[in-house]
This record gives C-alpha cells, sequence and structure tokens, in this order.
C-alpha cells in the first residue's frame, strides 16, 4: 500500500471509530466515507471497517479455510478498483468479504454492477442479503 494510501485508511479507521460511538452502523460509515474518498463500495468497506489489505486476506483464509491460494492482496486490490479495471469478484468472494465486513453481498457493489451477474447470482447475494449470519463482522 502506498504511502498515501496508508494515510487514507488511517484517517478513514479514526473517522470510522468517531462514528461508530456515535451509533453509527458500518454501511452509514462506508456512505459516509464515499462522500470524501472516491471509491468503490468494496473498498469503502474495508476503510470502514479499519482492515488493511493484509488483514482482510488473513480473514478471508480464516472464513474459507484456505491458506495463500484462496486471495492474495493484488487480488484484493483488483476488486476493489473492478468494475473501471481491475477484476471482477465471484459472488463466493463477495460473500466471504460481506461477513468480514459485517454487510450484505449487495452493497459491496453498485446496483448497475449487480445486475450485470446472473439471476442466480442475484439471488444468491440478495437472500444473504435478508439473513443475519451475514453481517456479523469477523476478522
Amino acid at each position: 500500500m502506498s504511502d498515501s494510501g496508508y494515510q487514507r485508511l488511517l484517517d478513514c479507521r479514526r473517522r470510522s471509530r468517531y462514528l461508530r460511538e456515535h451509533g453509527f452502523t458500518t454501511d452509514q460509515i462506508a456512505v459516509i466515507l464515499g462522500l470524501d474518498h472516491p471509491a468503490t463500495p468494496l473498498r469503502l468497506y474495508r476503510y470502514a471497517i479499519g482492515l488493511t489489505a493484509a488483514q482482510t486476506v488473513d480473514a478471508f483464509h480464516r472464513l474459507s479455510g484456505t491458506d495463500g491460494a484462496g486471495l492474495r492482496e493484488s487480488r484484493l486490490y483488483d476488486y476493489e478498483i473492478w468494475p473501471r479495471a481491475g477484476r471482477r469478484p465471484s459472488v463466493y468472494t463477495l460473500c466471504l468479504l460481506a461477513r468480514i465486513y459485517g454487510t450484505c453481498p449487495v452493497n459491496l457493489i453498485p446496483a448497475d454492477v449487480l445486475a450485470t451477474y446472473s439471476q442466480r447470482d442475484q439471488h444468491t447475494m440478495r437472500r444473504l442479503a435478508s439473513t443475519d449470519s451475514s453481517r456479523t463482522p469477523t476478522g
């Protein structure tokens, strides 16, 4: 992570902590952070939770029961800049990241991007949005 990227993460951690102390949810914090930081929802949620890419990858591996083959930092960064560039995350990946970030998979991608997933995948992500188990942060 570049110095400016790390500084941005530290700034977001401070703001997130302050907002959480005042009763804001992770979903609300991600929206607020998006007002000052032009980033995709996937990156904003990582910032809202205050995790580095390495911490996110470690949490991903714990949840998925994999080691380095499951997700690398470089791939996470690719997912975080998609659809402008990078790579499209799978539904499985979005579901695990949603669990890590304490949100629903549909919140991690813009609505117009959600529409590019298959009907089955959209249904899976929306179904998880209605369950409480995907809203518990892990990490």
